[in-house]
């Protein structure tokens, strides 16, 4: 679970889950283009590919190829673990 946490500490790292929720299965040139256009953020294509490393390490991110590009998809599944930690207790 402590992967989880650091994976989701990093800023854009959960931009790029937000990206992956917006449109998933986007190729790494795909979303570093979304990153600049939408957030402003101009890291290169090897920060960006260390990124979704330390994402896939937490199961929030699989890849696959296709053909000669590289597709990267979102998984919430790991996110549960979280919610299910802490329930939402009903306020009085």
């Amino acid at each position: 679970m402590g992967d989880l946490y650091q994976a989701l500490a990093d800023p854009t790292r959960r931009l790029i889950l937000d990206e992956l929720t917006d449109r998933d299965g986007q190729s790494l040139f795909e979303l570093c283009g979304r990153l600049v256009m939408r957030h402003g953020i101009t890291s290169s294509r090897q920060a960006i590919s260390q990124h979704l490393a330390v994402l896939e390490d937490a199961g929030l991110v699989s890849s696959h190829r296709s053909g000669r590009t590289k597709l990267h998809h979102l998984h919430t599944e790991p996110l549960r673990a979280i919610a299910e930690r802490w329930p939402a207790e009903p306020r009085e």
